[in-house]
């Protein structure tokens, strides 16, 4: 288990993965202090008001994650993130493309940190055929892995199935972040398919988890992520 100096409360990120911000600032204020990092992507960004939102989301101690997966040609990368470090956001996400990376961290600043999307955890063997990747899923992610740390990225995305092998084969200053966390067995529809529990995440090596649908869809949405908070506490010796 790696350290790293992270607030234990930290390490759970969740992924605001919801219409709007209005719903967005309504949930926020349903979760309290059980969260303290939210990821707010795509679909939020959007409906309108993202920054609004994260100013918003600053403004009340919370930390974010821009998970914006910039794939453009590396000078309009660049120029995104120029654009996004003087925003208080902690964390932004491209593609493992090597020079849309070296744009990126050539352009983010003191506080931001650029992480390098491995291989979606959306995507298995089959998937990949289909793209025309001609090696297997953990060669793709340690290749990337090595591109990211030498392009002067922070960190990475990447599965918990993945994770042992980054922190046996890259520098363990990476950052290893894990979405496709599920606490409890996936469901029929769910798009996530290479996933692990928060514990296995963790005893793999990664240093923050996602977790979306496992917070946002259960009946108490509080509860559901102190009872990560819990488990990620007794991880790191703080239960």
């Amino acid at each position: 288990m790696n350290d790293k100096n992270i607030n234990t409360s930290d390490r759970l990120i969740f992924a605001m993965d919801v219409p709007d911000c209005d719903r967005a600032k309504e949930l926020a204020n349903e979760l309290g202090d059980s969260v303290t990092f939210y990821k707010l992507g795509l679909e939020l960004m959007m409906s309108g008001g993202y920054f609004e939102l994260l100013d918003w989301m600053l403004a009340r101690d919370k930390k974010v994650f821009a998970d914006l997966k910039f794939f453009d040609v590396p000078a309009t990368v660049g120029s995104a993130v120029r654009q996004l470090k003087d925003r208080g956001a902690s964390f932004v996400t491209v593609h493992g493309n090597q020079a849309i990376m070296e744009a990126a961290a050539a352009n983010k600043g003191d506080d931001l940190k650029v992480l390098a999307v491995t291989v979606l955890t959306s995507l298995d063997r089959g998937d990949l055929d289909d793209l025309g990747f001609a090696c297997d899923v953990g060669a793709l992610v340690l290749s990337r892995a090595r591109r990211a740390l030498e392009s002067g990225c922070d960190g990475v995305i990447s599965s918990g199935l993945e994770a042992p092998k980054l922190r046996e084969y890259i520098d363990s200053k990476l950052l290893v972040i894990t979405p496709g966390i599920r606490p409890v067995d996936n469901r029929p529809e769910d798009d996530q398919k290479r996933v692990v529990s928060v514990e296995q995440a963790f005893t793999n090596g990664a240093d923050y988890i996602v977790v979306g649908r496992p917070i946002r869809d259960a009946s108490s949405p509080r509860a559901a992520a102190e009872n990560i908070q819990t488990t990620i506490a007794s991880q790191f010796g703080d239960a």
